[in-house]
């Protein structure tokens, strides 16, 4: 049968069209990247939200193993007992001869050993650091840059922002490998003072590590046993706050259910134990932070949960994963300047469309000696069914920066 001029003409067009798009899938194949960045992170059990900003940058500038930028492996669960395995994953960068950044995030304990490997090896490659556990001074001598959540304004403004909810007590939920970590500990000090300042009554609960024997699953079932109790003892009006990422679902399952208030998570995103707490699915706004952010609340204003519970609207670890990612990208190409916050806002800010990012460098409650690669970070709280804190320009007083 004879096709027709239109029928020809159309076949020919999509030839063309497959044809361009194998010349080009060619020219980028032919042509990779000219240098590589390394991210770890933890897993999806551990720490998701690290894993996802990993992927998007991966979706954005391409796998290693595709001819693309982006080498990415993560830690075990058991970061704790398996140091040497981690440490040896952030060692295994420097083996690669394109490799010119090096980013951790969270940056566990041996995060410091891995990067001195590293620079041993390879003193070129610059090494970023999201969340380091280890002592502000170990992670300072190795790492080029560090970014921290700011835990010093916040053990204030948490406890501050509880009470504006309702608080009448402050519960503050560990352990003590994170009560080593000064930062954490420092936090808690603070939150400690804080509460005394506010006149809110202040109590600390240990909870299971999750790298323990007990594993994730154990220490999770803990906190769904215990928080009934304890809002039974310290009554509903009980703000909660936990140090640990997978301590944060069953919490805010418990409150929804028994009453209680969380203001945000250690470190804050909407994909830290929402969706799963409360049961939403939310495949169809996949990296779409503020979807993501309005379909949790839609569900949470309906629980009492409704201006009890709070977070961040850009997930901070997920934030930090990409905004590493293209500080470090950026310092190699020479449109960034290693050090130069205005550098590093700007790459938080292509990731978090409308949000507010603010910090300082880090400064010794000791020595109130500055540590200029230390960068302290945060980010308004949002409360679903409530709104913004504005906690930005909430004045801390000077007297919580020397708390340690």
């Amino acid at each position: 049968m004879r096709r027709s001029a239109k029928g020809v003409l159309v076949s020919v067009c999509m030839a063309l069209a497959l044809a361009l798009t194998l010349c080009l899938a060619g020219a980028a194949f032919a042509a990779p990247a000219k240098f590589h960045i390394g991210i770890i992170t933890g897993t999806v059990s551990q720490s998701e939200d690290e894993l996802r900003g990993a992927e998007r940058v991966i979706q954005e500038y391409g796998d290693v193993n595709k001819g693309g930028m982006i080498r990415h492996v993560t830690y075990p669960d058991n970061f704790m007992s398996e140091m040497e395995t981690t440490i040896a994953q952030i060692a295994s960068m420097a083996d690669d001869p394109l490799m010119k950044v090096v980013v951790v995030n969270q940056g566990i304990p041996g995060t410091a050993e891995g990067i001195r490997r590293v620079k041993e090896k390879r003193p070129d490659i610059i090494c970023l650091v999201g969340q380091p556990q280890e002592d502000p001074g170990v992670i300072t001598e190795v790492a080029d840059y560090s970014i921290v959540v700011n835990n010093i304004l916040r053990g204030y403004l948490i406890p501050y922002m509880a009470k504006e909810l309702g608080a009448k007590t402050f519960v503050h939920i560990s352990f003590p490998r994170h009560m080593s970590v000064e930062l954490l500990s420092r936090r808690r000090a603070i939150m400690e003072e804080a509460c005394k300042d506010l006149g809110i009554k202040y109590a600390f609960e240990t909870a299971p590590d999750p790298t323990s024997d007990v594993g994730i699953a154990g220490a999770q079932q803990f906190i769904l046993e215990k928080v009934p109790a304890w809002i039974e003892k310290y009554g509903k009006d009980t703000a909660f706050f936990c140090t640990n990422d997978a301590h944060n679902e069953p919490l805010l399952t418990q409150c929804a259910a028994y009453g209680g208030i969380m203001v945000e998570q250690s470190l804050p995103s909407t994909l830290m134990g929402y969706p799963g707490a409360f049961g939403i699915d939310l495949k169809g706004v996949a990296g779409d932070w503020v979807a993501i952010q309005k379909k949790i609340e839609d569900v949470i204003v309906k629980t009492p949960g409704n201006k009890r519970l709070g977070t961040w609207t850009y997930s901070y670890s997920w934030s930090t994963s990409c905004a590493l990612v293209e500080y470090g990208k950026r310092i190699v190409e020479g449109k960034a300047k290693l050090g130069n916050a205005k550098d590093l806002w700007d790459s938080y800010a292509k990731y978090t469309k409308g949000a507010q990012w603010n910090g300082s460098t880090y400064r010794d409650a000791s020595t109130g000696t500055r540590m200029n690669n230390l960068m302290m970070v945060y980010q308004d709280t949002y409360i679903f069914g409530k709104g913004y804190m504005n906690a930005a320009s909430i004045k801390v007083p000077e007297k919580y920066f020397l708390i340690k």
